[in-house]
């Protein structure tokens, strides 16, 4: 058994790289900052996560189609979207340790705090009390849990208007009124706090004086809504229907860290669903339910998974809820399941000039479809999935690790491991395993004990 979540943290890490799921790129010129490259193990992983999404999401539905678009696009797609001007994240410098922060999460941080203090004087009433608990009269009458859920929706109301408005200043000054010090140094020694836009910029063009800025993806959504018509006149599709897609994005994120968790070049599997407009609230709880679903049929227990609504909405949502997965650093964001509203597509159709309407033959008119989207990190999965999976058992003086992947997502679906090296038995194994190779992903191994080539197969 693993001694705390930290520990585990850790012994996942070296683990992934001890077995070739996940390596530090450019690690022989001392690696790269945020950035990590999948090894033999991991690729295929990562691959069974995609498949097993893909056949999921579009496979299993009739209303769902997939595609590919370009990395890069043409520049006025992220301004229609809102990303040239306000995809940014507030940035905030610790004076003394010199750490860099985002000021927003810095702030939610500290309403976690206040929550958890809040779950704990539950948990202890409830202890007390038993079955005559009744929770919902705990938290509106006990002094300590109201004043703390006050404050923090106070705080939360607060974070919510600095972050609409833009106000840098307001927000440093939220920091400063709610006394939080750096995580690591505990000093409150703060600089101000300013926008970073996140988006990675690059040139196309032979002269460098000529070139146009064009910008590497920060989302993989933008591409599936500029091929709305393309792709409802060309698959007859009729709303409600989807447009899957997995692929890579980029974020130049201020505080990349926890690993595969935040990185700086990502790969994001999602779903737009266009809909009628006022029928979006029950497509949004349908694949609520249903994604939620998809992650435990997988294996993991409730405990392991949450609903966490947006308290502040994105200014494209009309609601927004993440499903949370128990990382050994806590309850973080796996997947997004938003409600759009018709605001991409009415950008894009503002500026491009093209109509971006679908003609509905029963309501006989034409509309701007409202959208439903559904949006996981697969690096996040794969982090999920590994941290999951993970156990170390003890067995007599010796302690040794499992990975408890589930079927579906296993790299290796068959080990073919002759008894000895005599008898016929490796050209028998040989001979099987030329067959199997054809359905499965196998592997051939004859070297050491059977009982040392068991525990390989085990990590």
């Amino acid at each position: 058994m693993l001694s705390n979540d930290a520990d585990k943290f850790k012994k996942v890490i070296s683990h992934a790289k001890e077995y070739g799921y996940i390596f530090p790129s450019s690690e022989i010129y001392d690696g790269l900052s945020a950035v990590y490259d999948y090894g033999p193990y991991g690729s295929l992983l990562k691959a069974n996560i995609r498949e097993y999404w893909w056949k999921s999401m579009v496979q299993m539905h009739e209303n769902i189609v997939g595609i590919d678009a370009a990395i890069l696009m043409h520049p006025t797609t992220w301004k229609a979207s809102g990303h040239v001007d306000a995809f940014n994240d507030p940035l905030i410098d610790n004076k003394d340790s010199k750490k860099r922060y985002r000021a927003d999460q810095l702030v939610e941080d500290h309403m976690e705090k206040l929550e958890n203090k809040i779950r704990k004087e539950v948990e202890k009433a409830a202890k007390r009390f038993g079955d005559a608990f009744d929770e919902a009269v705990f938290r509106s009458t006990n002094a300590r849990v109201v004043e703390w859920a006050e404050r923090k929706k106070g705080i939360s109301d607060r974070l919510a208007t600095a972050m609409t408005d833009g106000d840098m200043e307001a927000l440093r000054q939220l920091i400063e009124d709610c006394e939080i010090a750096d995580p690591e140094s505990g000093s409150r020694n703060w600089t101000e706090v300013r926008q970073f836009n996140l988006m990675f910029s690059t040139k196309m063009g032979s002269v460098a004086d000529a070139a146009d800025t064009i910008y590497l993806r920060p989302e993989t959504a933008q591409g599936i809504f500029v091929n709305f018509l393309n792709v409802s006149k060309t698959t007859r599709q009729k709303i409600p229907f989807g447009i899957a897609q997995v692929g890579k994005a980029f974020r130049n994120e201020i505080v990349a860290r926890q690993f595969i968790f935040r990185m700086r070049e990502f790969e994001q599997m999602e779903m737009q669903f266009f809909v009628r407009p006022g029928e979006e609230m029950q497509w949004y709880e349908y694949w609520k339910a249903h994604r939620m679903q998809w992650h435990k049929a997988l294996g993991t227990g409730d405990d392991m998974l949450k609903f966490k609504d947006h308290e502040n909405l994105a200014h494209y949502a009309n609601a927004a809820v993440d499903i949370e997965f128990n990382f050994p650093f806590g309850f973080k964001e796996l997947e997004g399941i938003h409600s759009r509203t018709d605001f991409d597509l009415k950008r894009h159709q503002e500026f491009s000039g093209k109509k971006l309407q679908f003609f509905d033959p029963e309501l006989e008119k034409s509309y701007v479809p409202y959208v439903v989207e559904t949006s996981i990190g697969l690096d996040r999965m794969f982090l999920a999935m590994m941290c999951l999976a993970y156990d170390e058992e003890s067995v007599q003086d010796d302690t040794r690790t499992v990975l408890k992947l589930p079927p579906a997502l296993a790299p290796v679906k068959v080990a073919v491991l002759p008894l000895v090296k005599k008898d016929g038995l490796p050209e028998q194994a040989m001979a099987i395993f030329n067959k199997l190779k054809y359905r499965f992903h196998c592997q051939y191994d004859e070297k050491d004990s059977i009982g040392k080539r068991y525990r390989r197969q085990d990590a």
